[in-house]
């Protein structure tokens, strides 16, 4: 079922994360949801921006948010790394139940004001906004943001969460989108900082990869949400090489399908394991 944004963090146990899951399609999509009913969780439907722009962008928007309604979770489809205004507007248009205003590219000030700009549209929508605050790189860059000071500042997370009133702050504390090729260094205590004076939900990026004992060390220390991509798509594109065979013959689309459906909701059950408070 459809809930806000602001809902989902605010409604999660003490110790536990909520997941957000990219979807390409709806087959990732009931995966996840799936995982989530039967898991008791709520989850956020993530829809990639570059995917949103393609052609029928719109209509995996719509077709995302008809499913997280219909859905047996509590749900919410969320517009990520957009850097664009009128993108985000659309999206809010479109059913869009929270968006991330990505101004994490620009000046300090300037992501401030992008992030404030995109809170007052979104509030008219009724909708949730997740701000960024240094560089959440991709395919290990870790050193070269880490070397460009990109790690997010405490005591500026606090200032932009204040004078924008974003509902979410993704943080960069050594952590990327991608792969991982070697043992990442979160940097825990920058973590701990930036909990310690914004009171609003902590968001971290680039999770696949990340071993389970890590994923709750980050939610000890006060992350909120954890976004996950890079391993639901090698999950869904290996279920489908080991099946295309065999399905080929006949054109058994359906076969297909719920192989790719099993191999989300496989993963994302094993994160929402991580991300609660069980064995922890």
């Amino acid at each position: 079922m459809l809930t806000p944004f602001a809902e989902l963090l605010r409604a999660r146990r003490a110790g536990t994360a909520v997941g957000a899951f990219t979807c390409y399609d709806l087959e990732a999509a009931a995966g996840v949801l799936r995982a989530a009913a039967d898991a008791g969780a709520g989850v956020i439907l993530l829809l990639g921006d570059r995917s949103y722009r393609d052609r029928d962008g719109a209509l995996l928007l719509a077709a995302l948010v008809a499913a997280a309604r219909a859905a047996d979770a509590h749900a919410c489809v969320q517009l990520d790394h957009c850097d664009d205004a009128a993108v985000i507007r659309a999206a809010l248009e479109g059913g869009a139940g929270a968006v991330l205003a990505d101004g994490s590219g620009l000046a300090y000030e300037a992501n401030v004001a992008f992030v404030a700009a995109a809170v007052s549209l979104a509030r008219t929508y009724g909708a949730g906004v997740e701000a960024e605050l240094g560089g959440i790189t991709g395919d290990e860059d870790v050193a070269r943001a880490v070397a460009a000071g990109a790690l997010t500042e405490p005591v500026q997370a606090s200032d932009l969460m204040a004078r924008s009133g974003a509902d979410c702050l993704a943080v960069s504390i050594g952590n990327v989108h991608g792969h991982y090729r070697e043992p990442p260094l979160l940097d825990l205590v920058r973590l701990e900082a930036i909990h310690a004076l914004v009171a609003a939900p902590l968001a971290l990026h680039g999770a696949s990869g990340l071993d389970d004992a890590l994923l709750r060390r980050t939610i000890a220390a006060g992350i909120a949400k954890v976004n996950v991509n890079t391993e639901l798509r090698g999950a869904y594109l290996r279920a489908t090489a080991g099946v295309l065979d065999t399905v080929v013959d006949g054109s058994r689309l359906s076969a297909l399908h719920a192989s790719q459906i099993a191999a989300v909701e496989a993963v994302v059950a094993g994160k929402l394991r991580a991300f609660s408070a069980e064995d922890a």
